[in-house]
């Protein structure tokens, strides 16, 4: 079981340090939702875990993640008598780490298991814990990746010789995966890989260079090679899946020829690969490798928009304590109006990523039962979270980082490392630009855009004898025109308009989230929420225009302090 860490917040003369802060109970509105997202006995069992997870990631998971960020991993190529080694020394926080995220909560091997809970329950301890750690979530995610993928597509015997010890929780013998894409000439453009696969006395061999690979000594991982005789382009790609270690115990032939000098995820190894034969096993069907692997991106596509909500959470959680804690010209800073207003610019994105991971996780486990409707909104969710919400924490960890001043620049404190994380988000798994147009592709071609709009129809019918006609009537008009956006921009190909599409389709789809939640928990500060995104991100405005000031400074500044309002007040955010 995970131990409580229970030292309380330090505060001494004018610096707060929330060092201790349970990062669980400092975020009320979480519980409140998962409240509404999962079943009650489910939330019951796992609510003693999640409260420990927020404890010691506001605590010792914090401390070993700061040291494991300073003490990266060495790539030892021979021992002391000239052997290959090819090993990758880790930190021993680093390796602590580990043990808590892969053993403890089974992170990896959660969706995997007998009885498994909620995808939901998966993320939402993700989100916990990449408050504390970005980096060892890569290996995580794509080792639940891989198993999900390996069990989909690959040769039953293959699956019975390696789902064992991909679910394993013994850190010593259970197996860790990693996905080997990016080439050189190769990065998002997929068709453009080189790396060669041979069939040889009855084993297929790859041989070629791999450019960016994280965990890179992996024991299991999905590679993309294109067979001698497969054609040309994306048809040719095939999937593959690479041990690290033969049946005889023997090494494979590939080599990790270096680690990368990385400016985030320190923590966490990323290396460039060699492949001189090495064995491997296909998966699926020749040619179809790319569709194959999608699968295995999309999901890592929804970590990653997981976590860059966490880091959002996180930076904003030390915002708020920062905020409340210190005094300067006699006030205390929530109490200033220029804080709140950056308060609040950092609360919307953070609850808008909140809503759309948790909305997605829920229509993932309808998806994974076979619903069609669920499996075309997790089709157009999941590149759509990964567009915009890594784009976001990038700003929301700088603002965080401004907002503590001198000290946020320090690497003694988090801020630096959330920030410098930030910015893997919107790269790994494809770049905004490349997601942009997967969302685009998803609208149209795989007919996505429509059983979206309907599960977005259904959920603003369900706040209808709740909310205001004139709250209701902008929802419902802001969903006509968003929806007619990104279908004519997708229709008439106008590549340049396609981020600004994908953006209003984020705000648009995040807002209603956020409406149906608040019906649901009676939380009117997230109704407040969903309007302030409909009137600043998706209705035109004049900057020169006087400001109301009852309406456009105290009910927000009650937001941004993450104070309850009423419903009156939130509805008095609505355009007159």
């Amino acid at each position: 079981m995970i131990s409580t860490d229970t030292a309380a917040p330090i505060q001494q003369a004018s610096i707060p340090d929330s060092r201790g802060l349970n990062l669980y109970a400092a975020d009320p509105a979480l519980e409140r939702l998962l409240a509404i997202y999962l079943p009650r006995s489910e939330l019951e069992h796992w609510r003693p875990t999640m409260e420990r997870l927020g404890a010691r990631a506001g605590g010792k998971l914090d401390e070993l993640a700061l040291s494991a960020d300073r003490n990266p991993p060495v790539l030892m190529h021979r021992n002391r008598r000239g052997d290959d080694l090819q090993e990758v020394r880790k930190h021993p926080d680093y390796v602590a780490l580990e043990q808590v995220a892969f053993s403890e909560l089974g992170l990896a091997a959660m969706s995997h298991t007998k009885d498994a809970p909620s995808p939901l329950v998966k993320y939402a301890l993700t989100y916990l814990f990449v408050q504390a750690e970005f980096g060892l979530c890569c290996p995580v995610s794509m080792t639940d990746s891989l198993t999900r993928t390996l069990r989909k597509f690959g040769d039953p015997e293959l699956v019975a010789r390696y789902l064992p010890a991909l679910t394993g929780r013994d850190l010593n013998e259970l197996y860790q995966g990693a996905m080997f894409m990016t080439e050189r000439e190769a990065g998002s453009d997929i068709s453009a890989i080189s790396t060669t696969a041979r069939y040889e006395h009855g084993q297929w061999k790859l041989f070629g260079d791999k450019w960016f690979c994280s965990n890179p000594d992996a024991d299991l991982a999905m590679v993309l090679a294109r067979p001698e005789e497969a054609a040309e382009g994306m048809k040719g790609v095939s999937l593959f899946l690479l041990p690290r270690v033969l049946a005889d115990g023997s090494p494979n032939a590939y080599r990790i020829v270096r680690l990368k000098d990385k400016l985030g995820t320190r923590s966490m190894a990323s290396g460039e690969i060699t492949l001189e034969g090495a064995t491997a096993f296909l998966i699926g069907e020749i040619g179809r490798g790319f569709q194959q692997m999608a699968d295995m991106i999309n999901m890592s596509r929804l970590s990653n928009g997981v976590r860059s909500a966490g880091l959002m959470r996180r930076a904003l959680t030390e915002s708020l304590f920062i905020a409340r804690s210190r005094r300067a010209f006699d006030r205390r800073l929530v109490d200033m109006p220029l804080v709140q207003r950056q308060l609040i610019k950092m609360s919307l994105p953070t609850e808008q990523a909140r809503s759309m991971f948790m909305q997605t996780a829920t229509l993932l486990a309808k998806a994974d039962a076979g619903d069609s409707r669920a499996q075309k909104c997790v089709r157009i969710l999941t590149p759509l979270i990964k567009f915009r919400a890594c784009r976001d924490a990038r700003k929301v960890a700088g603002d965080a980082m401004e907002l503590r001043g001198g000290l946020g620049y320090i690497e003694e404190w988090s801020d630096a490392r959330i920030l410098r994380d930030a910015h893997l988000g919107s790269i790994w798994e494809g770049t905004s630009n490349i997601v942009a147009l997967d969302v685009v592709r998803a609208s149209v071609r795989d007919e996505a855009l429509a059983p979206l709009r309907e599960h977005l129809s259904r959920l603003l019918a369900e706040c209808s004898s709740r909310l205001p006609e004139n709250g209701m009537d902008l929802a419902s008009e802001l969903l006509d025109r968003t929806m007619a956006t990104v279908d004519s921009v997708a229709r008439a190909d106008m590549p340049a308009d396609i981020r600004h599409a994908a953006t209003a389709l984020y705000n648009l789809t995040s807002a209603v989230f956020m409406m149906w939640e608040s019906v649901q928990c009676q939380d009117y500060r997230r109704l407040g929420l969903a309007y302030l995104v409909l009137i600043h991100k998706l209705l035109p405005t004049d900057p020169l225009a006087s400001p109301d000031a009852a309406r456009c400074q105290v009910v927000p500044a009650k937001i941004a302090a993450e104070l309850e309002i009423t419903e009156d007040e939130a509805n008095s955010l609505l355009p007159g």
